[in-house]
Protein backbone atom coordinates (compact mmCIF):
# COMPACT_ATOMS: atom_id res chain seq x y z
CA UNK A 1 0.00 0.00 0.00
CA UNK A 2 2.86 2.41 0.72
CA UNK A 3 4.04 2.12 -2.87
CA UNK A 4 0.60 3.06 -4.15
CA UNK A 5 0.49 6.05 -1.80
CA UNK A 6 3.90 7.08 -3.10
CA UNK A 7 2.59 6.79 -6.68
CA UNK A 8 -0.44 8.95 -5.87
CA UNK A 9 1.60 11.68 -4.18
CA UNK A 10 4.27 11.71 -6.88
CA UNK A 11 1.73 11.86 -9.72
CA UNK A 12 -0.24 14.60 -7.93
CA UNK A 13 2.87 16.74 -7.42
CA UNK A 14 4.06 16.33 -11.03
CA UNK A 15 0.59 17.01 -12.45
CA UNK A 16 0.14 20.13 -10.31
CA UNK A 17 3.49 21.59 -11.36
CA UNK A 18 2.87 20.78 -15.03
CA UNK A 19 -0.68 22.16 -14.88
CA UNK A 20 0.61 25.42 -13.43
CA UNK A 21 3.27 25.57 -16.18
CA UNK A 22 0.70 24.89 -18.94
CA UNK A 23 -1.56 27.57 -17.48
CA UNK A 24 1.20 30.17 -17.37
CA UNK A 25 2.43 29.35 -20.88
CA UNK A 26 -1.12 29.41 -22.23
CA UNK A 27 -1.68 32.87 -20.79
CA UNK A 28 1.69 34.16 -21.98
CA UNK A 29 1.21 33.00 -25.56
CA UNK A 30 -2.59 33.41 -25.58
CA UNK A 31 -3.20 29.73 -26.21
CA UNK A 32 -6.89 29.86 -25.48
CA UNK A 33 -10.04 30.27 -27.59
CA UNK A 34 -12.32 33.26 -27.45
CA UNK A 35 -15.58 33.33 -25.54
CA UNK A 36 -18.50 31.90 -27.47
CA UNK A 37 -22.19 32.56 -26.87
CA UNK A 38 -22.72 29.07 -25.48
CA UNK A 39 -19.80 29.15 -23.00
CA UNK A 40 -20.39 29.29 -19.24
CA UNK A 41 -17.15 31.07 -18.38
CA UNK A 42 -16.89 34.82 -18.97
CA UNK A 43 -13.13 35.24 -19.35
CA UNK A 44 -10.85 33.49 -21.88
CA UNK A 45 -9.58 30.34 -20.17
CA UNK A 46 -6.94 27.91 -21.44
CA UNK A 47 -8.21 24.40 -22.01
CA UNK A 48 -4.96 22.52 -22.52
CA UNK A 49 -4.87 20.97 -19.06
CA UNK A 50 -5.12 17.52 -20.63
CA UNK A 51 -1.50 17.90 -21.75
CA UNK A 52 -0.31 18.30 -18.16
CA UNK A 53 -2.46 15.38 -17.03
CA UNK A 54 -1.07 13.12 -19.76
CA UNK A 55 2.52 14.05 -18.90
CA UNK A 56 1.74 13.24 -15.28
CA UNK A 57 0.54 9.79 -16.35
CA UNK A 58 3.70 9.25 -18.45
CA UNK A 59 5.89 10.28 -15.52
CA UNK A 60 4.16 7.82 -13.20
CA UNK A 61 4.59 4.93 -15.65
CA UNK A 62 8.24 5.89 -16.24
CA UNK A 63 8.96 5.79 -12.51
CA UNK A 64 7.13 2.48 -12.15
CA UNK A 65 9.35 0.91 -14.82
CA UNK A 66 12.33 1.49 -12.52
CA UNK A 67 10.54 0.43 -9.34
CA UNK A 68 10.94 -3.24 -8.32
CA UNK A 69 7.55 -3.35 -6.62
CA UNK A 70 5.83 -2.64 -9.94
CA UNK A 71 7.94 -5.03 -12.00
CA UNK A 72 4.92 -7.28 -12.52
CA UNK A 73 3.23 -4.53 -14.53
CA UNK A 74 6.12 -4.58 -16.99
CA UNK A 75 6.22 -8.36 -17.46
CA UNK A 76 4.08 -7.70 -20.56
CA UNK A 77 5.51 -4.39 -21.82
CA UNK A 78 3.52 -4.54 -25.05
CA UNK A 79 0.35 -4.15 -22.98
CA UNK A 80 1.66 -1.01 -21.27
CA UNK A 81 3.00 0.49 -24.49
CA UNK A 82 -0.28 -0.18 -26.31
CA UNK A 83 -2.15 1.54 -23.46
CA UNK A 84 0.17 4.55 -23.45
CA UNK A 85 0.17 4.76 -27.25
CA UNK A 86 -3.64 4.77 -27.33
CA UNK A 87 -3.68 7.41 -24.60
CA UNK A 88 -1.22 9.58 -26.53
CA UNK A 89 -3.38 9.29 -29.67
CA UNK A 90 -6.53 10.34 -27.87
CA UNK A 91 -4.77 13.24 -26.15
CA UNK A 92 -3.42 14.55 -29.47
CA UNK A 93 -6.89 14.36 -31.03
CA UNK A 94 -8.37 16.01 -27.95
CA UNK A 95 -5.88 18.89 -28.08
CA UNK A 96 -6.57 19.43 -31.78
CA UNK A 97 -10.28 19.49 -31.06
CA UNK A 98 -9.79 21.91 -28.15
CA UNK A 99 -7.95 24.28 -30.49
CA UNK A 100 -9.75 23.83 -33.82
CA UNK A 101 -13.05 22.03 -33.07
CA UNK A 102 -12.65 18.87 -35.15
CA UNK A 103 -15.58 17.18 -36.82
CA UNK A 104 -17.22 14.66 -34.50
CA UNK A 105 -16.67 11.84 -36.99
CA UNK A 106 -12.90 12.38 -36.84
CA UNK A 107 -12.97 12.31 -33.04
CA UNK A 108 -15.12 9.19 -32.93
CA UNK A 109 -12.89 7.42 -35.45
CA UNK A 110 -9.82 8.23 -33.34
CA UNK A 111 -11.59 6.89 -30.26
CA UNK A 112 -12.32 3.57 -31.94
CA UNK A 113 -8.73 3.40 -33.17
CA UNK A 114 -7.35 4.04 -29.68
CA UNK A 115 -9.68 1.43 -28.15
CA UNK A 116 -8.67 -1.02 -30.88
CA UNK A 117 -4.98 -0.52 -30.07
CA UNK A 118 -5.64 -1.44 -26.44
CA UNK A 119 -7.76 -4.48 -27.26
CA UNK A 120 -5.71 -5.82 -30.19
CA UNK A 121 -2.08 -5.01 -29.49
CA UNK A 122 -2.37 -4.73 -25.72
CA UNK A 123 -4.57 -7.84 -25.45
CA UNK A 124 -6.53 -6.03 -22.75
CA UNK A 125 -9.98 -7.49 -23.31
CA UNK A 126 -13.16 -8.67 -21.62
CA UNK A 127 -12.83 -12.44 -21.83
CA UNK A 128 -15.55 -13.57 -19.42
CA UNK A 129 -19.09 -12.52 -18.53
CA UNK A 130 -20.61 -12.73 -15.04
CA UNK A 131 -23.07 -15.44 -16.13
CA UNK A 132 -21.26 -18.35 -14.57
CA UNK A 133 -17.91 -17.16 -15.84
CA UNK A 134 -19.03 -17.61 -19.46
CA UNK A 135 -16.11 -17.30 -21.88
CA UNK A 136 -16.88 -15.40 -25.09
CA UNK A 137 -15.33 -15.70 -28.53
CA UNK A 138 -12.27 -13.68 -29.47
CA UNK A 139 -14.13 -11.40 -31.89
CA UNK A 140 -16.98 -10.84 -29.44
CA UNK A 141 -14.40 -10.07 -26.76
CA UNK A 142 -12.62 -7.57 -29.03
CA UNK A 143 -15.87 -5.88 -30.09
CA UNK A 144 -17.27 -5.66 -26.55
CA UNK A 145 -13.98 -4.25 -25.26
CA UNK A 146 -13.71 -1.57 -27.95
CA UNK A 147 -17.29 -0.40 -27.54
CA UNK A 148 -16.97 -0.36 -23.74
CA UNK A 149 -13.90 1.87 -23.88
CA UNK A 150 -15.47 4.25 -26.42
CA UNK A 151 -18.70 4.54 -24.43
CA UNK A 152 -16.90 5.32 -21.16
CA UNK A 153 -14.64 7.86 -22.89
CA UNK A 154 -17.62 9.76 -24.25
CA UNK A 155 -19.60 9.41 -21.03
CA UNK A 156 -16.84 11.09 -19.03
CA UNK A 157 -16.40 13.75 -21.70
CA UNK A 158 -20.12 14.53 -21.80
CA UNK A 159 -20.30 15.61 -18.14
CA UNK A 160 -17.32 17.96 -18.42
CA UNK A 161 -19.40 21.12 -18.26
CA UNK A 162 -18.70 22.76 -14.89
CA UNK A 163 -15.53 23.77 -13.07
CA UNK A 164 -14.08 20.82 -11.18
CA UNK A 165 -16.88 18.43 -12.15
CA UNK A 166 -15.00 15.75 -14.08
CA UNK A 167 -11.82 15.93 -12.00
CA UNK A 168 -13.77 15.49 -8.76
CA UNK A 169 -16.13 12.80 -10.01
CA UNK A 170 -13.22 10.80 -11.46
CA UNK A 171 -11.25 11.27 -8.24
CA UNK A 172 -14.07 9.77 -6.18
CA UNK A 173 -14.70 7.00 -8.71
CA UNK A 174 -11.05 5.98 -8.84
CA UNK A 175 -10.65 6.00 -5.05
CA UNK A 176 -13.56 3.56 -4.80
CA UNK A 177 -12.31 1.48 -7.73
CA UNK A 178 -8.79 1.34 -6.26
CA UNK A 179 -10.19 0.00 -2.98
CA UNK A 180 -12.25 -2.55 -4.91
CA UNK A 181 -9.39 -3.75 -7.11
CA UNK A 182 -7.03 -3.96 -4.13
CA UNK A 183 -9.50 -6.12 -2.18
CA UNK A 184 -10.45 -8.23 -5.17
CA UNK A 185 -6.93 -9.46 -5.86
CA UNK A 186 -6.71 -10.31 -2.17
CA UNK A 187 -9.95 -12.27 -2.28
CA UNK A 188 -8.97 -14.35 -5.33
CA UNK A 189 -5.69 -15.30 -3.67
CA UNK A 190 -3.29 -13.43 -5.95
CA UNK A 191 0.37 -13.68 -5.02
CA UNK A 192 0.83 -9.88 -5.08
CA UNK A 193 -1.32 -6.79 -4.64
CA UNK A 194 0.51 -5.02 -7.46
CA UNK A 195 -1.39 -5.12 -10.74
CA UNK A 196 -2.09 -2.89 -13.71
CA UNK A 197 -5.67 -2.05 -12.74
CA UNK A 198 -4.80 -0.82 -9.25
CA UNK A 199 -1.79 1.06 -10.57
CA UNK A 200 -3.87 2.90 -13.20
CA UNK A 201 -6.45 3.81 -10.55
CA UNK A 202 -3.71 5.15 -8.26
CA UNK A 203 -2.21 7.19 -11.10
CA UNK A 204 -5.60 8.68 -11.97
CA UNK A 205 -6.20 9.57 -8.32
CA UNK A 206 -2.92 11.47 -8.34
CA UNK A 207 -3.69 13.16 -11.67
CA UNK A 208 -7.08 14.37 -10.46
CA UNK A 209 -5.68 15.61 -7.14
CA UNK A 210 -2.92 17.49 -8.93
CA UNK A 211 -5.20 19.06 -11.52
CA UNK A 212 -8.19 19.96 -9.34
CA UNK A 213 -6.65 23.04 -7.61
CA UNK A 214 -6.37 24.83 -10.96
CA UNK A 215 -9.73 23.52 -12.17
CA UNK A 216 -11.80 24.32 -9.09
CA UNK A 217 -14.32 27.14 -9.44
CA UNK A 218 -13.44 29.67 -10.65
CA UNK A 219 -11.27 27.54 -12.93
CA UNK A 220 -8.02 28.91 -14.29
CA UNK A 221 -7.40 25.88 -16.52
CA UNK A 222 -9.72 23.41 -18.25
CA UNK A 223 -8.75 19.82 -19.04
CA UNK A 224 -10.55 20.01 -22.39
CA UNK A 225 -11.43 16.98 -24.49
CA UNK A 226 -7.86 15.76 -24.17
CA UNK A 227 -8.09 15.36 -20.41
CA UNK A 228 -11.67 14.09 -20.23
CA UNK A 229 -11.21 11.49 -22.98
CA UNK A 230 -7.93 10.36 -21.41
CA UNK A 231 -9.60 9.85 -18.02
CA UNK A 232 -12.39 7.83 -19.61
CA UNK A 233 -10.00 5.67 -21.62
CA UNK A 234 -7.79 4.85 -18.65
CA UNK A 235 -10.73 4.23 -16.30
CA UNK A 236 -12.31 1.82 -18.78
CA UNK A 237 -8.95 0.09 -19.32
CA UNK A 238 -8.36 -0.39 -15.59
CA UNK A 239 -11.84 -1.87 -15.13
CA UNK A 240 -11.25 -4.29 -18.00
CA UNK A 241 -7.83 -5.21 -16.65
CA UNK A 242 -9.22 -6.32 -13.29
CA UNK A 243 -12.65 -7.74 -14.19
CA UNK A 244 -12.20 -8.90 -17.77
CA UNK A 245 -9.77 -11.64 -16.90
CA UNK A 246 -11.10 -12.91 -13.57
CA UNK A 247 -14.05 -15.22 -13.12
CA UNK A 248 -16.24 -13.27 -10.67
CA UNK A 249 -17.58 -16.50 -9.19
CA UNK A 250 -14.11 -17.08 -7.71
CA UNK A 251 -14.60 -14.19 -5.32
CA UNK A 252 -17.48 -15.60 -3.30
CA UNK A 253 -17.68 -19.04 -1.76
CA UNK A 254 -20.65 -20.84 -0.23
CA UNK A 255 -20.82 -20.91 3.55
CA UNK A 256 -23.22 -21.91 6.29
CA UNK A 257 -25.16 -18.67 5.95
CA UNK A 258 -25.92 -19.31 2.27
CA UNK A 259 -24.90 -15.89 0.99
CA UNK A 260 -26.08 -15.00 -2.49
CA UNK A 261 -23.83 -16.48 -5.15
CA UNK A 262 -25.71 -14.52 -7.83
CA UNK A 263 -25.04 -11.19 -6.12
CA UNK A 264 -21.44 -12.11 -5.45
CA UNK A 265 -20.90 -13.02 -9.09
CA UNK A 266 -22.37 -9.82 -10.46
CA UNK A 267 -20.88 -7.22 -8.10
CA UNK A 268 -17.31 -7.49 -9.51
CA UNK A 269 -18.72 -6.56 -12.92
CA UNK A 270 -21.31 -4.13 -11.57
CA UNK A 271 -18.99 -1.97 -9.47
CA UNK A 272 -16.71 -0.75 -12.32
CA UNK A 273 -19.90 0.34 -14.09
CA UNK A 274 -21.54 2.14 -11.20
CA UNK A 275 -18.45 4.23 -10.43
CA UNK A 276 -19.15 5.97 -13.74
CA UNK A 277 -22.93 5.61 -13.49
CA UNK A 278 -23.70 9.35 -13.65
CA UNK A 279 -21.57 9.91 -16.77
CA UNK A 280 -23.09 6.81 -18.40
CA UNK A 281 -26.60 7.95 -17.51
CA UNK A 282 -25.97 11.42 -18.92
CA UNK A 283 -24.43 9.93 -22.07
CA UNK A 284 -27.34 7.54 -22.62
CA UNK A 285 -29.95 10.24 -22.12
CA UNK A 286 -28.10 12.58 -24.49
CA UNK A 287 -27.88 9.95 -27.24
CA UNK A 288 -31.58 9.05 -26.97
CA UNK A 289 -32.63 12.70 -26.76
CA UNK A 290 -30.64 13.82 -29.79
CA UNK A 291 -31.35 10.83 -32.01
CA UNK A 292 -35.07 11.05 -31.27
CA UNK A 293 -34.91 14.52 -32.81
CA UNK A 294 -33.03 13.26 -35.85
CA UNK A 295 -29.75 14.83 -34.74
CA UNK A 296 -26.26 13.45 -34.32
CA UNK A 297 -25.69 11.95 -30.84
CA UNK A 298 -22.69 14.30 -30.59
CA UNK A 299 -24.55 17.50 -31.48
CA UNK A 300 -24.47 20.07 -28.64
CA UNK A 301 -27.45 20.92 -26.47
CA UNK A 302 -28.10 22.29 -22.99
CA UNK A 303 -30.01 19.37 -21.51
CA UNK A 304 -27.17 17.58 -19.76
CA UNK A 305 -27.69 16.68 -16.11
CA UNK A 306 -25.43 19.49 -14.90
CA UNK A 307 -27.34 22.01 -17.04
CA UNK A 308 -30.60 20.84 -15.50
CA UNK A 309 -29.09 21.33 -12.05
CA UNK A 310 -28.33 24.94 -12.93
CA UNK A 311 -31.83 25.40 -14.30
CA UNK A 312 -33.24 24.14 -11.00
CA UNK A 313 -31.56 27.03 -9.20
CA UNK A 314 -28.31 25.48 -8.01
CA UNK A 315 -25.15 27.52 -8.36
CA UNK A 316 -22.50 25.81 -10.48
CA UNK A 317 -20.39 25.06 -7.40
CA UNK A 318 -23.35 23.54 -5.53
CA UNK A 319 -24.23 21.46 -8.59
CA UNK A 320 -20.69 20.08 -8.68
CA UNK A 321 -20.81 19.16 -4.98
CA UNK A 322 -24.14 17.40 -5.47
CA UNK A 323 -22.63 15.39 -8.33
CA UNK A 324 -19.79 14.45 -5.98
CA UNK A 325 -22.31 13.27 -3.39
CA UNK A 326 -24.25 11.12 -5.87
CA UNK A 327 -21.05 9.57 -7.21
CA UNK A 328 -19.81 8.71 -3.73
CA UNK A 329 -23.22 7.39 -2.70
CA UNK A 330 -23.72 5.00 -5.61
CA UNK A 331 -20.15 3.71 -5.81
CA UNK A 332 -19.69 3.28 -2.05
CA UNK A 333 -23.03 1.47 -1.74
CA UNK A 334 -21.96 -1.21 -4.20
CA UNK A 335 -18.46 -1.37 -2.69
CA UNK A 336 -19.99 -2.02 0.74
CA UNK A 337 -22.19 -4.71 -0.80
CA UNK A 338 -19.07 -6.31 -2.27
CA UNK A 339 -17.30 -6.16 1.09
CA UNK A 340 -20.39 -7.68 2.66
CA UNK A 341 -20.25 -10.75 0.43
CA UNK A 342 -16.92 -11.65 2.05
CA UNK A 343 -18.09 -11.28 5.66
CA UNK A 344 -18.96 -14.14 7.99
CA UNK A 345 -22.39 -13.09 9.22
CA UNK A 346 -25.94 -13.23 7.83
CA UNK A 347 -27.35 -10.24 5.97
CA UNK A 348 -23.77 -9.33 5.09
CA UNK A 349 -24.31 -7.02 2.12
CA UNK A 350 -27.41 -5.37 3.61
CA UNK A 351 -25.17 -2.70 5.12
CA UNK A 352 -24.52 -1.44 1.59
CA UNK A 353 -28.25 -1.45 0.86
CA UNK A 354 -29.01 0.48 4.06
CA UNK A 355 -26.31 3.03 3.31
CA UNK A 356 -27.68 3.46 -0.19
CA UNK A 357 -31.29 3.99 0.97
CA UNK A 358 -30.34 6.61 3.56
CA UNK A 359 -27.92 8.30 1.15
CA UNK A 360 -30.45 8.45 -1.67
CA UNK A 361 -32.99 10.12 0.61
CA UNK A 362 -30.45 12.73 1.71
CA UNK A 363 -29.20 13.39 -1.82
CA UNK A 364 -32.72 13.74 -3.17
CA UNK A 365 -33.54 16.37 -0.56
CA UNK A 366 -30.42 18.38 -1.39
CA UNK A 367 -30.93 17.99 -5.13
CA UNK A 368 -34.62 18.93 -5.25
CA UNK A 369 -34.59 21.64 -2.58
CA UNK A 370 -33.90 24.58 -4.97
CA UNK A 371 -36.83 23.64 -7.22
CA UNK A 372 -39.21 23.54 -4.25
CA UNK A 373 -37.86 26.84 -3.05
CA UNK A 374 -38.35 28.39 -6.47
CA UNK A 375 -41.90 27.08 -6.70
CA UNK A 376 -42.64 28.58 -3.30
CA UNK A 377 -41.23 31.93 -4.29
CA UNK A 378 -43.26 32.01 -7.50
CA UNK A 379 -46.45 31.74 -5.44
CA UNK A 380 -45.38 34.66 -3.21
CA UNK A 381 -45.87 38.35 -3.77
CA UNK A 382 -42.18 39.05 -4.18
CA UNK A 383 -39.73 36.95 -6.16
CA UNK A 384 -36.13 36.32 -5.24
CA UNK A 385 -33.24 35.46 -7.50
CA UNK A 386 -32.77 31.74 -6.70
CA UNK A 387 -29.01 31.97 -7.16
CA UNK A 388 -28.04 35.35 -5.79
CA UNK A 389 -30.66 35.71 -3.00
CA UNK A 390 -31.69 39.23 -3.90
CA UNK A 391 -35.28 40.53 -4.27
CA UNK A 392 -36.43 41.19 -7.82
CA UNK A 393 -39.62 42.26 -9.49
CA UNK A 394 -39.88 38.96 -11.32
CA UNK A 395 -38.30 35.59 -10.91
CA UNK A 396 -34.92 35.80 -12.58
CA UNK A 397 -33.01 33.12 -14.39
CA UNK A 398 -29.80 31.67 -12.97
CA UNK A 399 -26.81 33.96 -13.39
CA UNK A 400 -25.10 31.58 -15.83
CA UNK A 401 -26.29 30.71 -19.30
CA UNK A 402 -25.62 26.96 -19.22
CA UNK A 403 -23.51 25.78 -22.10
CA UNK A 404 -24.16 22.77 -24.26
CA UNK A 405 -22.21 19.61 -23.83
CA UNK A 406 -18.71 20.19 -22.52
CA UNK A 407 -17.21 18.28 -25.40
CA UNK A 408 -18.36 21.13 -27.62
CA UNK A 409 -18.53 23.98 -25.10
CA UNK A 410 -14.89 24.35 -24.17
Amino acid sequence: MKQYVFTILLTAAITFVLSWAVWRLSLRYKLYPGIRDRDVHKTPTPRLGGIAMFLGVLAAFAVSSQHPFFAIIWTEPEQVFALLGATALIVVIGVLDDVWDLDWMIKLGAQFLAAGLIAWFGQLQIYTLPLGGMTISSWASFTLTVFSIVVVMNAVNFIDGLDGLVAGVCLIANVVFFAYSYMMVRDVGASTYFNLASFIAAVLIGVCIGFLPLNWSPARLFMGDAGALMLGLLMASSAIAITGNINPAMVVDNDEFGRSQLLGAFIPILLPVVVVLLPLLDFGLAVVRRMSKGKSPFSPDRRHLHHRMLDMGHSDRDAVLIFYAWTALVSLSVLLMYIGTTLEWPGDYLIGVAYGVVGIAACLVVTLLPSHRRAHLVDGAEHVDAVNDRPTGVLTAPRHDPAPAQEDAR
